[in-house]
């Protein structure tokens, strides 16, 4: 394996310079190295949510990804990397599957960021995005939870007290790793009725440097969600 070239790919990561990480992992695509293959999955990711991508192109780069990380755990089950961004992508191309489709998605998904846990406990990032799993089913709508419950006997569940769990396992992994991280603290502590910590986490996402584009739309969500509050 081609150490400098992982190196290059992770200071390209760590600088947000996604087209040219994309460019520079495309001439790895037929490689048989898990290392390379789960990072194209994440560059091509990172590529569909550029700015001005247009639809057509988005959902190409979606598929590419997921069809990357695919081979990767295909090349080496035992990688954590590759467990956690095939959760990741294969929730992005349910999205262009239909409710059914994306709900059966659901279990495969938390399967494969419990086995990225169990693999690498020390990623903050796989109980973030497991954190988010359980948010997103706990404020599912009803009407969608009775969609849900006509396809499967047992749509899959949650509930912000387990959200927050892995929030706050995420954040003692590694504290203030992420400004999402610190966000979705807010927002669950607020949904289980504890304002002054839902505040005080609000705030550290407002107060988060801005670095990306990310960043910066959790600056942007914290600040409105504080105006409301205040």
């Amino acid at each position: 394996m081609d150490e400098e070239v992982l190196e290059q790919a992770d200071y390209l990561y760590s600088c947000a310079e996604t087209e040219k990480l994309y460019q520079l992992l495309l001439q790895y695509k037929d490689s048989d190295e898990a290392e390379f293959l789960w990072r194209l999955a994440r560059a091509s990711r990172d590529m569909a949510f550029l700015p001005d991508m247009e639809d057509k192109r988005k959902k190409e780069l979606m598929f590419e990804g997921f069809e990357y990380v695919k081979k990767a755990l295909e090349k080496d089950e035992k990688c954590s990397a590759a467990h956690k961004w095939y959760a990741v992508c294969l929730s992005d191309v349910g999205d262009y599957m239909g409710v059914k489709v994306k709900i059966g998605n659901a279990y495969i998904i938390r399967d494969h960021l419990e086995k990225a846990i169990e693999l690498n406990p020390k990623d903050a990032t796989s109980f973030h995005i497991l954190g988010y799993w359980c948010f997103a089913f706990a404020e599912l709508p009803w009407y969608q939870r009775k969609v849900a419950a006509v396809m499967f006997s047992s749509p899959p569940v949650s509930t912000y007290e387990e959200a927050l769990q892995f929030f706050l396992k995420a954040e003692e992994v590694d504290p203030n790793f992420y400004s999402k991280n610190l966000l979705m603290l807010g927002k669950t502590y607020l949904s289980v009725k504890e304002k002054e910590k839902g505040l005080l986490f609000l705030t550290r996402a407002k107060e988060y440097p801005a670095h990306t584009l990310e960043d910066k739309e959790v600056h942007k969500e914290a600040v409105e969600l504080l105006k409301k509050l205040v």
